[in-house]
């Protein structure tokens, strides 16, 4: 774990400007649903040069959620026990441990999107107590 003063806020906006245009309109769609499910959160491309999420005062550094860009997917990335809850709804999507891959010539799911996110957070302050 990277002590919690490498996370440094921003970045962002570049690292979607640096992908081609139509894969930029679907990765703003999945970071517009994070934010909107996180509240309050940071963003920060610092801790795994993607874009990620974090509330200070947690534990792995208050990461929740991430999200990237690997051809032909947009990938929300959160934390494991967050896909297995909801492995059933995932049916259709390919799935990782901790990877959702949604198609980028496909709308994305922001519903589904805004459930892990929260579920993983929820996972995240459980770990807490």
């Amino acid at each position: 774990m990277k002590p919690a003063d490498s996370i440094k806020a921003g970045g962002v906006r570049q690292y979607i400007a640096k992908h081609p245009k139509e894969v930029q309109e679907k990765l703003n769609e999945i970071r517009s649903a994070i934010q909107e499910a996180a509240p309050g959160s940071k963003e920060t491309v610092s801790y795994f040069q993607m874009p990620g999420y974090y509330y200070e005062g947690y534990e792995y550094n208050g990461m929740f959620a991430w999200f990237s860009f690997k051809k032909p997917n947009v990938r929300l990335h959160v934390r494991p026990v967050a896909i297995e809850i909801h492995k059933a709804e995932l049916k259709g999507y390919t799935t990782t441990k901790a990877i959702v891959n949604f198609p980028a010539t496909e709308e994305i799911p922001s519903k589904l999107v805004k459930k892990l996110v929260r579920e993983s957070i929820g996972i995240m302050k459980k770990n807490k107590e």
